[in-house]
């Protein structure tokens, strides 16, 4: 049974129940999720149909959006101040006592070392009180399977996955069984933004001083040519489903540079171009994710990898928030036949409720859950599934002509 199946008569009772407790004897497991991979230290509380009884965020992003960047030290002290209070929030907003739980997930890999281990260390000490089990969650398969908490997708489906640290497409086969297509060779799409937007001094913009780099970009592109800069797309002889932004952060920054000296703007001064710019970097990266996306449905349609039922693309991370992004793959879906899936842009960045839910899809599936007094250590870089990017490689699929108009 799907969360969206909940039938009307048991959210009536969850609605209208003068004690929440009451309507917790209907359902038999609980699992308390912990995120503290990057910068985000969240925990939720759900239940096996994908009901959120209580959630909690404490978002970072303010703090290293003034130091310029993510600091791991910083960002370590602010989980170890704050994951308590999250936790305790989560749980009262709930209703559900720790003896109530069926189990604790938490975000063991891949992230920052240092904040991973806040997180895994305070949740080893809780489910040591409480006596409850375990689930260590892989933060990448999280994002790829909280669509599955929304709508009723089944296995196997494409995912694409864009975040400030990660960009990768990958076939998801099972809740755990999972083909890696194509993966970052040097920077994410989330972090190349994020950097352009730096390198233009977005933050002395008067629309953007409270924006992170990517929703700075996003919000200035709106009112910007893209066509007044020409970057060129990375890879483009390259027929595989690898990601490269390092190049394009490059063309970028020497297009900065160029624009400087001929305006005589001082750095962290406004470029009076800078929206144009901010148009023209996210095309170009809209476009390199839309065509490797394109060529890893096309290898997956020749391999019979997809059901020929509606065949689906699941796309998370916190980039797939980008409208703009979003529209340019749904060009891509469109076609070729899939149907395009995003969740809502809450759950797109890190939280705890998507590691609740991923416990809760291994909880279901008796799959990697393991006794409180077990030992476990956290992984701070750690693939996804089984990678076959070189026999995408080999295939060296040639895309047909797809014309990338979006609408401003």
């Amino acid at each position: 049974m799907f969360p969206c199946a909940l039938n009307e008569a048991a959210r009536f009772w969850m609605k209208h129940c003068t004690s929440r407790r009451a309507f917790s004897t209907l359902r038999s497991r609980f699992v308390l999720g912990i995120e503290t991979s990057c910068d985000e230290t969240g925990a939720a509380v759900l239940d096996e149909t994908g009901v959120i009884w209580g959630e909690s965020l404490y978002s970072q992003k303010k703090t290293h959006l003034d130091a310029g960047g993510i600091i791991p030290t910083v960002a370590q002290r602010l989980h170890r101040e704050n994951i308590s209070r999250v936790v305790q929030e989560a749980l009262d907003r709930s209703g559900i006592e720790p003896s109530e739980l069926t189990a604790v997930a938490t975000t063991v890999k891949p992230g920052l070392a240092l904040s991973l281990g806040v997180g895994l260390d305070f949740s080893l000490k809780f489910v040591r009180l409480h006596e409850k089990p375990f689930i260590p969650i892989h933060h990448m398969e999280a994002h790829a399977l909280t669509v599955r908490m929304l709508h009723p997708v089944d296995f196997p489906f494409l995912v694409l996955l864009v975040s400030g640290g990660h960009s990768l497409l990958a076939l998801a086969k099972g809740i755990d069984e999972f083909l890696l297509l194509g993966q970052t060779l040097d920077v994410a799409a989330g972090d190349t933004l994020d950097k352009i937007a730096r390198r233009l001094s977005l933050r002395n913009h008067p629309e953007c001083s409270t924006l992170s780099g990517g929703q700075a970009i996003e919000l200035l592109a709106k009112e910007g040519d893209r066509l007044a800069f020409h970057f060129k797309s990375p890879m483009g002889q390259l027929y595989d489903c690898n990601f490269s932004f390092a190049g394009l952060r490059n063309q970028v920054t020497m297009a900065i540079n160029k624009k400087e000296r001929e305006e005589g703007v001082e750095k962290g001064q406004l470029l009076s171009c800078v929206k144009d710019i901010a148009a023209a970097s996210q095309h170009t990266v809209a476009s390199h994710i839309a065509k490797r996306t394109h060529r890893a449905i096309l290898f997956c349609k020749s391999k019979g990898l997809l059901p020929q039922h509606n065949p689906t693309l699941v796309v998370s991370g916190g980039v797939a928030s980008n409208e703009y992004i979003r529209q340019t793959l749904k060009i891509v879906t469109d076609a070729t036949g899939l149907h395009l899936l995003c969740p809502p842009t809450k759950f797109c960045t890190d939280n705890g409720v998507m590691i609740a839910w991923n416990g809760i899809e291994r909880l279901k599936q008796r799959k990697g859950i393991m006794s409180y007094t077990e030992e476990v250590n956290y992984e701070p870089k750690a693939p996804l599934g089984l990678d076959i990017t070189s026999e995408v490689k080999d295939a060296a699929i040639k895309l047909p002509p797809l014309k990338l108009r979006i609408n401003s």
